[in-house]
């Protein structure tokens, strides 16, 4: 009886650790921390010197100084090459409440969040990274106290790229996600 024991042990060890290798390590489908850089778009080209930087995210943005009810603009959150983690950061949280704000106001806004992956791997591997990462979004947004019936998802892969592939400056540019209120 203690041989079986001590074999069950061993053999419920060995299924634990090959499939914590195969999935995370070999896969990479566990989220481990990473830097995240969180941007506001700035669809006007104005810039104002408003930077933080932590050891987890580094956070730049380009401050509103509207105080109306009005659509927030789109907040971009960069990742690290092949990761979805997200590090919520000051920047972060100021566009979840403006966001949740003008939401809870507005019947009809929804929250859209679209992730991007660069060029790098497959197609079908960049389609399901962006879906991660915009997933990752939503999962934050949510545990912020936004209404999931206010939240949709969607990925776009590698395709609409953001900047030029061909360089490592472009593919950083390219894995993101986009938070935008329709």
């Amino acid at each position: 009886m203690r041989i079986l024991l001590i074999g069950l042990i061993v053999f419920v060890g060995w299924a634990s650790m090959s499939t914590y290798i195969y999935v995370c390590k070999i896969k990479g489908l566990c989220p481990e921390l990473q830097t995240t850089q969180v941007a506001e778009a700035n669809p006007d080209n104005t810039k104002s010197n408003n930077t933080t930087a932590s050891a987890d995210n580094v956070i730049s943005s380009e401050t509103s100084t509207s105080t109306e009810k009005t659509i927030p603009k789109d907040l971009v959150i960069y990742f690290a090459f092949d990761k979805s983690d997200f590090i919520s950061g000051t920047e972060a949280s100021k566009y979840f409440e403006e966001s949740n704000s003008y939401i809870l106001h507005n019947a009809e806004a929804k929250l859209n969040i679209t992730g991007y992956a660069d060029a790098e791997g497959t197609a079908e591997y960049n389609q399901a990274l962006g879906l991660r990462r915009a997933q990752t979004m939503q999962m934050y947004f949510e545990s912020m106290g936004m209404p999931a019936s206010r939240i949709w998802i969607e990925s776009k892969g590698e395709k609409e790229p953001a900047a030029d592939n061909s360089t490592e400056e472009g593919r950083a540019k390219n894995r993101r996600s986009v938070v935008t209120i329709k």
